[in-house]
């Protein structure tokens, strides 16, 4: 292990103090050690920091320090580099974090000596037919959100699988998820939880106004198609970061990138007993 990034959230004073453990234990072992500038400035680590551009070529691994949320703005800076990343939560769930604060040094020892298991994750790929802001191909490691703009006015979406027409949802907006976005905003509309390895995106819709309000579990090799049918503005969000508004006639297709991310976990860890610890699930 040559050169490691650092991703610590920057308004969390825990996540600045991991980073500063990190900084420590990476310099001991003689790594090289970068930083994105507005992270390195806000944990006082700026003689650590790079432009957001130069962060990832060369890395052999990615820490990511702080929640969930610090952990999808990581996997952003990173795709479509194969460059693992280490999530060590600094948050409240930290659901994607395979670590707690008290294994950061342990976590990084692993990863040098190779007794580590790497999670292969679907990312999801959305290309947006649009002239607005939306316009262009995005890429989640949770989730895409088409959703209302206005309060009391659901949004109209014809819905295609695999190029042949399935349905038209009215709604409030519909959510395609990964596996691994199974257990975010996803989870909360009732959808399944997914093992965050298995190759499939879940379309589920946002308060229905309609009979049919189930999720559908899809392969990741399918396609799904949204067509804006209603005079009704349409926002569109990937992995909570608002992107565009979409009008009549816009489209977005969603499918399983070819391209999977990297993500650290302990050797031997089964995925049920993690999703038992983090939502404290008895024994019986």
């Amino acid at each position: 292990m040559r050169a490691v990034g650092l991703v610590p959230n920057r308004d969390r004073p825990a996540a600045h103090a991991l980073a500063h453990r990190a900084t420590q234990w990476l310099r001991g072992h003689g790594i090289e050690i970068r930083i994105p500038r507005a992270e390195a400035v806000a944990s006082g680590l700026a003689e650590y920091a790079v432009p957001e551009a130069d962060f990832v070529q060369g890395l052999d691994l990615v820490v990511s320090l702080g929640g969930d949320g610090t952990m999808l703005h990581t996997a952003a800076l990173v795709f479509p580099a194969e460059v693992p990343i280490l999530g060590v939560n600094a948050g409240n769930l930290g659901y994607l974090n395979a670590f707690e604060a008290n294994d950061l040094e342990v976590a990084l020892a692993m990863v040098r000596d190779e007794a580590h298991s790497i999670s292969l994750r679907v990312v999801l790929k959305c290309v947006v037919e649009s002239t607005g802001s939306a316009g262009g191909q995005w890429h989640g490691l949770n989730e895409v959100v088409l959703e209302k703009l206005s309060a009391g006015r659901m949004v109209r979406l014809a819905v295609a699988i695999n190029d042949e027409p399935f349905t038209s949802y009215a709604a409030d907006g519909v959510v395609v998820a990964t596996p691994t976005g199974s257990t975010a905003y996803s989870f909360s509309l009732r959808g399944p939880i997914v093992s965050p390895t298995a190759n499939v995106l879940l379309l589920t819709p946002i308060s229905p106004h309609m009979l049919f309000d189930r999720s559908l579990v899809l392969s990741g090799d399918e396609t799904i198609d949204f067509t804006v049918t209603a005079d009704r503005p349409v926002s569109v969000n990937i992995d909570g970061r608002p992107v565009g508004e979409l009008a009549t006639g816009d489209r977005v297709r969603c499918t399983a990138a070819a391209q999977r991310i990297s993500i650290v976990a302990a050797p031997d860890t089964a995925f049920h007993q993690i999703l038992k610890a983090k939502f404290e699930l008895p024994d019986r």
